[in-house]
């Protein structure tokens, strides 16, 4: 008898895609995101992991509004059940904040165990949730995949994605040396970036991180008001302990912002910088503000974000000690109608 009802049991069980129920799912989608990811995910990750196992052995449904916050939607996820195991995830939800409307659309944690891949698991996943956006009125998609995954990206391309902009992240620890001030720097006049000053430095924007190369990044499009900031914004920069520094470099008319870089501070230990320049002026004007942002808070760690093809950039960054912590190609679907 205890055979048989076990065999009943089994049988309950849904095999294939489903949507995500964190009450039950919440511990094995742990366990899965952490083999799927282990080389990749940083000290935020293992902590979301970490937290996922606690809430998952806490009852009560009162707890799942927090964890949504915490992992971006993965509640309204998908998964796949096979033998009785959860072996396979994607997540979507609503992108928000600047530029957003509601219509946009984020898909994370792309995720197989490996001893189910090559199955077609993954695009069975990914099918479900684009179907679910859809369903849901969204303009688009978008996703982020490691640039030396060309399984992923087949896959993705196969299904309508469009590659938009690869993106390096970068990273200098606190411990290393302060440079000596930037040799060219006494005939570069490096200015911080005046409110009215906005439009110009949209402008600059608009050339090199036009929207449809992405924007500023991922999950930040070009947007006006990422220049010119409203009291709320400033506000909640002030009650959350941020503090945000724009320097910049004017022609010699002074009409037009050629360089500039953003130097965005909060509670975490890395200060985040934001770097953009005219064509014709990298390898100057980027190795300038570099220097200035270093020589200013290179005590602390400083993490970057920047476009794969600024290459010339990107030689600076490893001259000033940043090592490349991950490299990925930032991808758009839009729903056909």
């Amino acid at each position: 008898m205890v055979g048989l009802q076990a065999s009943q049991n089994t049988a309950f069980i849904q095999e294939g895609s489903r949507p995500v129920n964190l009450r039950t799912d919440l511990g094995q989608l742990a366990d899965l995101i952490e083999i799927a990811f282990a080389s990749s995910m940083d000290s935020n990750g293992r902590a979301a992991v970490r937290e996922m196992r606690t809430m998952s052995n806490l009852p009560g449904i009162g707890l799942i509004g927090g964890l949504n916050s915490l992992m971006q939607g993965m509640g309204m996820g998908q998964v796949w059940i096979a033998d009785g195991r959860l072996v396979g995830n994607v997540s979507i939800y609503p992108a928000d904040g600047l530029g957003y409307d509601g219509r946009d659309w984020v898909i994370v944690n792309v995720a197989v165990h490996p001893d189910y891949q090559r199955r077609g698991i993954a695009q069975q996943l990914m099918e479900a949730s684009m179907e679910m956006i859809a369903q849901r009125g969204g303009r688009r998609a978008m996703l982020q995949v490691d640039a030396d995954n060309p399984v992923a990206r087949r896959l993705y391309q196969r299904l309508g994605f469009v590659e938009e902009r690869g993106w390096t992240s970068w990273r200098r620890g606190g411990a290393y040396a302060i440079p000596q001030p930037f040799a060219a720097e006494e005939r570069i006049h490096i200015v911080r970036r005046q409110s009215n000053d906005w439009q110009a430095e949209y402008a600059l924007a608009a050339r090199v991180r036009p929207e449809a190369l992405g924007g500023l990044g991922w999950l930040r499009p070009l947007h006006e008001r990422q220049f010119r900031r409203s009291l709320r914004q400033t506000l909640g920069d002030w009650f959350s302990l941020r503090q945000r520094e724009r320097l910049a470099i004017r022609s010699d008319d002074e009409r037009d912002i050629l360089a500039s870089i953003w130097i965005e501070t909060s509670l975490s230990h890395t200060t985040q910088l934001t770097l953009m320049v005219h064509p014709d002026y990298e390898g100057l004007y980027d190795e300038a503000l570099i220097n200035t942002a270093v020589r200013r808070f290179g005590t602390s760690a400083l993490g970057i974000e920047h476009p794969t093809d600024r290459t010339v950039t990107s030689s600076i960054l490893q001259r000033y000690q940043f090592s490349m912590r991950r490299e990925v190609v930032h991808m758009v679907w839009t729903p056909a109608g």
